[in-house]
């Protein structure tokens, strides 16, 4: 469905997208993650077709995006702040967004409205940061996209709001196969929302797998070992990406598969050895850690 291979796009000597490669399925909902300033939101707007990038290639549906009004029309970018013309109501740019995009449907929009519960005819620079979130999810929902790039779509809305557009964008996905993409600080929402994710660093991405697949590849591990030397040779055996020293226990985070890991504790035959579930939010910190991000604790 979405195609990327080795874009890059520069902003005067820095490189926002440095060389990304990736492949999104129709119907899939993908996560998007990585520090600030990562390039994230650069990475949206070459899809959304509104940049165009230095070099490589971005295809949606075999079609390069850039200035190809059919596929903009059925593409619908959601940015980080929305934008609405001054002195405009949900009435005023429902208007607008149906003489822009082809698929627009009231019946949507109509049904929405039960959702949203927004005054369609209240000015938008009066309303609250969520409600005009609210307002953004609606108008772009009508509009029937193939293709749906968000960035930071539930920042600033209620838990009972949040739960709602998830639930919309699961039957998006499942119902309509619409293609949806997800830039978020939000880890647990991704968690819950996501069914592959990309973390993002430095322009480049770091990790991109289905998230089972990435959960089943990263371990976190508390161990006792008989002797200090035990954990030296550890080392040399599995890939870790974070170790704690917590008293007598340590903490381990560890790649690879599970069995193969555990199996190389259980050699030194340890007084203690668990395997405890990990949350998409600690994957990501420590592969951020692995690649250099500096994390670092804060002692005041």
């Amino acid at each position: 469905m979405i195609e990327l291979n080795q874009v890059i796009k520069a902003f005067e000597q820095e490189k926002a997208v440095n060389g990304i490669s990736m492949h999104i399925h129709k119907g899939s909902i993908y996560g998007l993650l990585g520090s600030n300033g990562a390039g994230k939101t650069s990475l949206l707007k070459i899809i959304a077709g509104i940049y165009r990038q230095d070099s490589g290639t971005v295809r949606i549906k075999g079609a390069e995006i850039y200035e190809n009004l059919e596929l903009k029309g059925r593409t619908i970018f959601m940015a980080d702040a929305p934008y609405f013309f001054p002195q405009s109501s949900i009435t005023h740019m429902a208007q607008f967004y149906r003489s822009v995009y082809p698929q627009w449907s009231d019946e949507r929009f109509n049904q929405l409205a039960s959702v949203f519960k927004l005054d369609v005819k209240r000015k938008l620079h009066r309303m609250s940061k969520g409600m005009r979130r609210q307002a953004a999810v609606w108008l772009g929902l009508s509009c029937m996209p193939e293709v749906l790039l968000m960035d930071e779509p539930i920042d600033g809305l209620d838990p009972v709001m949040r739960q709602q557009i998830k639930n919309l964008l699961f039957q998006e996905a499942a119902e309509r196969q619409v293609t949806i993409i997800i830039s978020s600080h939000n880890l647990r929402e991704i968690e819950d929302l996501c069914d592959h994710v990309a973390i993002m660093h430095k322009g480049q991405i770091i990790v991109q797998k289905d998230l089972d697949d990435l959960k089943a590849d990263t371990h976190k591990i508390q161990v006792a070992f008989r002797h200090p030397n035990h954990a030296d040779s550890l080392k040399e055996q599995v890939h870790i990406l974070h170790e704690e020293k917590r008293g007598s226990v340590t903490l381990y985070i560890v790649k690879g598969h599970r069995e193969d890991v555990t199996s190389q504790f259980r050699l030194h035959d340890p007084y203690l050895l668990d395997v405890l579930p990990l949350t998409l939010e600690e994957i990501f910190i420590y592969e951020m850690e692995g690649a250099g991000y500096d994390i670092q604790p804060i002692i005041l």
